[in-house]
């Protein structure tokens, strides 16, 4: 993707991961800036009239009771980025700092928000430029929006805060001066229109939920060689069970699985006169668990460029009054920027992907456990007494799961009113986005170590071959992690193949 041109449009995930993680360069939609361009001369004809409007000349929350002269306008703007700009922990990564640039610039780019076109040129300006705020990843609630991240990407739009600028950590100034770009002014509004969003947790997730897309494919494959490595059968996987129950994604994993599975050398040598009636849930079934799986993840995909082409300002900018409103207003207070959506989807791809996680688990256990794992030596090892082979890596696994256990208990549940009580009721949204976060590298790790055992698993199945797809993932595997011939720290292979993961090694 070499470019991506931004009219307020739905953005797909594959857009957002060109953008953060590749570097695609951005464009403003000439039919975007002209709707700004209408947007603020609204704002603008309401400040010649004196009009008392909300987030325009009032104060905020609690204190949107109070008028603020026209002379102390732009000041008021300043004064809210300053002051929201109170997040903390670790910073988001450049990746999520960079998809929030690009979130922010292509709602504001829709002309509800009232802002100049020059704010989201410099949105863009940064993007492509490499300019990418420090954004300290805690401390929002999710409504009115990510007050506190999004507030740090505004320090650096007025020159202030910190950004990274081709891997150093400079005031936001500094970094905007090295860019050839200079600091803006924020007029009437435009603070507000940069901190009412929920471009955060809508960030995080989505670069969370592109990583977990490609997880449930891969489980497939691990599952598929592990299946294989136990002498297990697909007929399982046959077509005819899943139309019999139509689920969109476990036909899909069904026929994905019998595809892997496809001409394997171990499948034949043991067709006829096996004892085995059935294979075990974790084999049998990863149709109806991994495309369960997808499932949910489609549907949180769907939530996620939905929310990416969306208005979460307050209030919102309309040049030509809408015929449904009977006041016909131009400017309207609302609460699109409660994170709601997308915090039930968070905490719904959080269940499904620590399930992905517990039914992998279950088949590590199945290939390393000498009662069940079908004549394979104990814990793959060579040695079994003198070597413990795989043995930690399976525990490893079990406090992974564990972890996402935890942080699969819901955070959109959790409520706490802020504000004064203004804002009464709020999402927890990116919480949830930050625990499903966790929750995918600790399943990346987990499908990592299937898939090191599988590999293992299959070599002792030599001089059989796998089918032809599973030997190309078994090469790849090699590649990256030697096989085990003694006992070795596993630490660094497990990180290796997770990182190889994470970077799209198998998803061919």
């Amino acid at each position: 993707m070499e470019q991506i041109i931004l009219n307020g449009q739905l953005l797909t995930l594959t857009q957002i991961e060109a953008v953060s993680l590749a570097n695609c360069r951005v464009e403003i939609a000439p039919e975007a800036r002209a709707r700004m361009e209408a947007s603020r001369a609204t704002i603008e004809e309401i400040l010649d009239a004196g009009q008392t409007v909300y987030g325009v000349n009032t104060g905020f929350g609690k204190l949107s009771d109070v008028r603020i002269p026209h002379e102390s306008l732009a000041q008021l703007q300043t004064n809210l980025v300053r002051s929201h700009a109170g997040g903390v922990g670790n910073p988001l990564s450049e990746a999520e700092s960079r998809a929030m640039l690009l979130l922010r610039a292509n709602v504001l780019a829709k002309g509800f928000s009232g802002n100049r076109p020059a704010l989201v040129d410099l949105l863009v300006a940064m993007l492509n430029a490499s300019v990418h705020p420090v954004i300290p990843e805690k401390g929002s609630v999710g409504a009115s929006g990510d007050l506190a991240p999004l507030a740090h990407l505004a320090l650096v739009v007025i020159g202030e805060g910190e950004a990274l600028h081709r891997g150093e950590r400079l005031n936001g100034g500094d970094a905007l001066k090295r860019a050839g770009l200079a600091p803006l002014q924020l007029a009437a509004k435009e603070g507000l229109a940069l901190l009412n969003g929920t471009q955060a947790m809508t960030a995080v997730g989505a670069l969370a939920i592109a990583r977990a897309r490609r997880l449930a494919q891969l489980a497939d494959v691990a599952g598929a060689m592990s299946l294989d490595a136990l002498k297990g059968t697909p007929a399982a996987f046959d077509a005819r069970i899943h139309e019999a129950r139509p689920h969109a994604g476990q036909i899909a994993a069904a026929a994905h699985l019998i595809t892997l599975l496809e001409g394997s050398e171990i499948r034949e040598s043991h067709r006829e006169h096996c004892s085995r009636v059935q294979d075990a849930y974790c084999l049998r079934c990863m149709p109806q668990v991994h495309g369960a799986v997808r499932d949910v993840l489609a549907h949180v995909t769907g939530v996620l460029e939905t929310e990416a082409g969306s208005a979460t300002d307050n209030p919102l900018v309309f040049p030509v009054p809408s015929s449904k409103t009977q006041d016909r207003e131009a400017v309207l207070s609302g609460g699109n920027f409660h994170g709601a959506p997308l915090a039930y989807a968070f905490d719904y791809a959080a269940i499904a992907l620590t399930d992905l996680a517990g039914i992998t688990e279950r088949r590590i256990d199945r290939l390393l456990n000498p009662d069940i794992n079908e004549g394979l030596p104990a814990f793959l090892s060579p040695d079994p007494g003198l070597s413990s082979g795989f043995m930690i890596a399976q525990i490893v696994a079990a406090a992974l799961i564990n972890e996402c256990q935890v942080f699969a208990s819901p955070s959109s549940t959790g409520s706490i009113p802020t504000d004064g009580g203004k804002e009464d009721h709020v999402s927890m949204g990116m919480t949830g986005a930050l625990k499903l976060r966790q929750i995918v590298e600790n399943v990346e790790r987990i499908v990592a170590i299937e898939l090191m055992c599988a590999a293992q698993a299959v070599e002792f199945r030599r001089p059989l071959q796998s089918s032809a797809p599973l030997e190309r993932v078994h090469a790849g595997v090699r590649a990256v992690v030697p096989r085990l011939e003694q006992d070795r720290t596993l630490a660094p292979d497990i990180d290796a193949l997770a990182t190889a993961i994470r970077k799209g090694a198998f998803n061919a």
